[in-house]
């Protein structure tokens, strides 16, 4: 159940408080333009103030600032004055939202406003924790800088610490900020405030996850086609924690043959399992008792990285909690397409020399949920499912480069305010535009050409992407994670002599398109351009005060020097059309606010931006 709470958390400081009910209003701000709940067109401007008329009075804000793609990112004060001349401060995400509820365009029910208010006050919530735990983090950090010897963050984690060590501490330390369009950007409202902090990666957690046994009858798995035998497997991958497995299961008399290692969040073990699955355990089918894995959660939450053994594999876990915009589950469209997808793209990257090595992936290569062999329905797995993902691994030529998720270049280092990427663009010695170019040379490259080519779309937002950073600071190769919800386009693949077998169920909604284009395009645009290379633009553009159109021109031309370099190995109509597209055409998005208020009937719900890299061609 989603908490109805709707009290800001009493503890923490002013300071803490005041930055986490603005960083609300902020986001809220943002989506109610972007959506169109607010039409932009309705703003009047003067010297100091932008105005907003109402039918009740005016919504005044103050150092409104309006950038490309139809961003509107507020950093004043917001002041309502009603029709009667009355002025009062708007001081957090309640006062804004009840009076623009009577709008026009505000067509929600009260349950649907009344969900919004209870899960943003949940973020703040959880954000003025997470605040008040990064100081004592960064302390840390910082004294352990010092006594190193180093000056930076990112020489620390270079010289003091293995890629992949670096990697999950990046991740979790990364965690903080959240995506940027969601207004419920930290909601876990059926968690307790004490198991947010023992169970989030931005509190640098470390969570148990027990290794139950499932009835090998009673699971659908999916593998990728050299990774057949999962007991043979897991053994490999965690001898020891086998044989304790392995033990227990003999001491209760049963052959481990019959049974399948099932890794278990331990708060979704008491939270959900053990009455959820009730009738299973009680039939014998699920065995709850066994020993138990340490683990970090990465970015995601619900994604584990083991403490030991060093090249264990990621686990990711249903966790029946209600986070940002949904229950997250783990449904058995993920457990099937995840290993369809990376032995599709393992396959590609091999006959294509990985697009010149700019592109790699953490493979999904087991997964598998429970159905029960008489029933054979795939719902009831959803929260009783695991993918097990490759562990960090880059190649040989970038093995020394320090991996780093892209939502972590821009947190606020340790030692100041100043995000990440700023320590890597001073340590290259290149200008912001240059460094830039290069980056986005990185991601796009590869992005498109999956795309244009083989109608792959790659899911390469903040949370997914990892970059690879030379000795330089230069963004040198690109490293994606999380395949299950992929999305493709089927006749650009068969075009090429590949296919991919889609799940199919009542009720889900597909990922693998036949028709039309445009689901893929909308996932790589939202994904990839938006929430990803505009987010870093609009960061360097206000860190380092430039003139505004001066990134998104260095995006739309390597955009189109990707496009160029493609022309002679498809259509000229396709060519042309997805060109126009990605350069000139509005962009789709994701309507996230309006998804929530409308509570969730529609996960499709989408609304054009301008395109920031038409508005400088």
């Amino acid at each position: 159940m989603r908490s109805k709470q709707n009290d800001i958390f009493v503890n923490g400081t002013l300071l803490e408080k005041t930055f986490s009910i603005n960083n609300a209003l902020k986001r809220l701000v943002r989506c109610l333009f972007a959506e169109g709940l607010l039409d932009p067109s309705r703003l009047i401007f003067t010297s100091d103030q932008v105005c907003y008329p109402l039918k009740q009075g005016q919504l005044f804000f103050e150092h409104l600032q309006i950038a490309p793609a139809d961003t509107f990112i507020h950093y004043g004060q917001i002041i309502w004055r009603d029709n009667r001349g009355q002025k009062n401060n708007i001081t957090d995400h309640n006062k804004l939202i009840d009076l623009i509820k009577d709008e026009p365009d505000f067509r929600y029910t009260t349950e649907g406003i009344e969900g919004l208010k209870a899960d943003i006050t949940n973020s703040i919530n959880n954000d003025i924790r997470a605040r008040q735990y990064r100081q004592k983090w960064n302390a840390t950090l910082s004294q352990k800088i010092t006594l190193s010897g180093e000056t930076t963050f990112t020489g620390y984690l270079r010289h003091h610490m293995s890629p992949s060590d670096a990697a999950i501490l990046l991740d979790q330390w990364g965690s903080l900020e959240g995506h940027p369009y969601y207004p419920t950007w930290k909601c876990r409202s059926n968690l307790s405030p004490e198991s947010v902090e023992l169970l989030s990666p931005e509190f640098d957690a470390i969570v148990p996850v027990r290794i139950a046994a499932l009835r090998a009858d009673m699971a659908y798995i999916e593998t990728m086609p050299d990774k057949k035998n999962y007991q043979g497997w897991f053994a490999e991958q965690f001898p020891v924690l086998w044989q304790e497995w392995k033990q227990q299961l003999n001491h209760k008399k049963y052959d481990e043959k019959e049974w399948l290692p099932l890794p278990v969040h331990s708060w979704h073990l008491t939270a959900c399992v053990q009455q959820h699955y009730a009738d299973d355990i009680a039939s014998g089918i699920l065995i709850l008792e066994g020993p138990d894995l340490q683990t970090r959660p990465s970015m995601s939450f619900r994604t584990m990285r083991p403490l030991t053994p060093e090249n264990a594999p990621f686990i990711k876990l249903p966790v029946a909690i209600w986070m940002t915009s949904e229950m997250r589950s783990l449904q058995a469209k993920s457990i099937h397409m995840g290993p369809r997808i990376s032995q599709l793209i393992k396959e590609i990257l091999h006959n294509e020399d990985g697009f010149n090595q700019s592109v790699s992936i953490l493979e999904e290569q087991i997964a598998f949920h429970y159905r029960h062999k008489e029933r054979q329905d795939d719902a009831e797995g959803k929260y009783l499912s695991v993918v097990f993902r490759q562990a960090y691994s880059a190649p040989k030529c970038y093995e020394n480069c320090l991996p780093i998720t892209v939502a972590t270049l821009l947190t606020s280092l340790p030692q100041n305010n100043n995000p990440l990427i700023t320590e890597l663009i001073a340590s290259s010695e290149q200008s912001v535009e240059d460094w830039f170019r290069q980056y986005a040379q990185v991601v796009l490259y590869p992005v498109i050409s999956l795309y244009l080519l083989y109608g792959i779309g790659l899911e390469a937002h903040q949370q997914n992407t990892q970059i690879l950073f030379s000795d330089e600071g230069m963004a040198s190769h690109l490293l994606i994670r999380d395949f299950g919800d992929g999305r493709t386009y089927a006749p650009l693949l068969h075009e090429r002599g590949y296919a991919l077998q889609p799940y199919s169920y009542p009720g889900i909604l597909p990922t693998v398109f036949f028709d039309d284009i445009e689901p893929v395009r909308t996932f790589v645009v939202d994904a990839c351009f938006l929430t990803h290379l505009h987010e870093l633009a609009l960061c360097l553009t206000s860190h380092y005060d430039l003139d505004t159109p001066v990134l998104w021109k260095i995006l739309r031309e390597v955009t189109d020097q990707v496009f160029n370099a493609l022309k002679k190995r498809v259509s000229n109509s396709l060519w042309q059309k997805e060109r126009k597209m990605f350069l000139s055409e509005p962009w789709s998005t994701r309507s996230l606010l309006s998804m929530h208020l409308s509570q969730y009937q529609n996960y499709r719900l989408q609304h054009e931006l301008t395109n920031p890299l038409n508005f400088i061609a």
